[in-house]
């Protein structure tokens, strides 16, 4: 059962001497017309610890992230290969593309560009349904620390498998060489070396939209850190259930990141 008791002495604290930039820098792919997908992620990577969280959009896009986000730095793309430039940067720490990101070709590359980084990384969403029908070639591109963090359905569209949840989580992990969170009531979280724990803490109040996108979110604010994947992994699922049991009835994904200071503060 995943528990804190796994987990953490290893969730990363701010440092007496520390900064900014000694906290990890978190970069998500922002998409468009769906913005409100990485807005919840970018917010709560960065409650979740990250010392700085940047965004990347579409130009035509800027205007509605930077007006939502204010601690949350907001980078135009005017040309479409301006995304590559950014992966350049050795101060980024932990990448996250998916959430509202448009599935195809677009957000193919930018996902096998961002592994090739082997820096952590947290596929999501679209970045999963990507590669439905070609699952061969994200597993071969994934030699970094990688976490996919699939729904039962986006879980089929990348891996065959048969068995029970914790059996196809294992497997998966397995053949793919990522952490794989496989989300629900009972989320499994699944190493390749065979570690395997299962989320019991999750209230029904989580089944709402954009939920997902903001478990995304801790756990690249986590890796972001340099915390190792599956640990981060377990930690972030632990942490959305707990945060969504500390707000109760009536929530909606917006609450979430606000409420994460609270149940960070308890764990420490």
């Amino acid at each position: 059962m995943n528990d804190p008791c796994l987990w953490l002495d290893a969730l990363p604290r701010p440092a007496q001497d520390g900064n900014k930039y000694t906290r990890g820098h978190a970069l998500i792919c922002g998409g468009f017309p769906m913005t409100g997908a990485a807005r919840l992620a970018a917010r709560a990577a960065a409650r979740a610890g990250a010392g700085l969280t940047t965004v990347v959009v579409p130009a035509a896009a800027f205007s509605i992230y930077a007006s939502a986000l204010t601690s949350i730095m907001v980078a135009p793309l005017e040309m479409p290969n301006d995304f590559f430039g950014y992966l350049l940067d050795t101060h980024l720490s932990g990448f996250l593309i998916g959430p509202g990101a448009g599935v195809g070709e677009y957000t193919r590359e930018r996902v096998l560009a961002i592994l090739a980084t082997r820096r952590a990384t947290v596929l999501d969403a679209d970045a999963i349904t990507s590669f439905e029908g070609d699952p061969k070639t994200l597993f071969n591109a994934i030699t970094g620390p990688c976490v996919i963090t699939p729904h039962e359905g986006e879980f089929r569209r990348l891996f065959n498998l048969t068995g029970d949840k914790l059996t196809r989580a294992r497997a998966a992990s397995l053949r793919s060489g990522a952490v794989i969170v496989l989300k629900g009531r009972d989320t499994v979280i699944a190493a390749p070396d065979g570690r395997a724990t299962v989320n019991i803490n999750a209230p029904p109040t989580l089944a709402t939209a954009g939920a997902g996108d903001v478990l995304s979110g801790i756990v690249l604010g986590l890796l972001a850190q340099g915390m190792e994947p599956f640990l981060a992994a377990a930690a972030g699922v632990w942490i959305h259930g707990a945060a969504a049991t500390q707000f109760g009835m009536g929530l909606i994904a917006e609450d979430l990141p606000d409420v994460l200071p609270g149940v960070l503060r308890d764990l420490y």
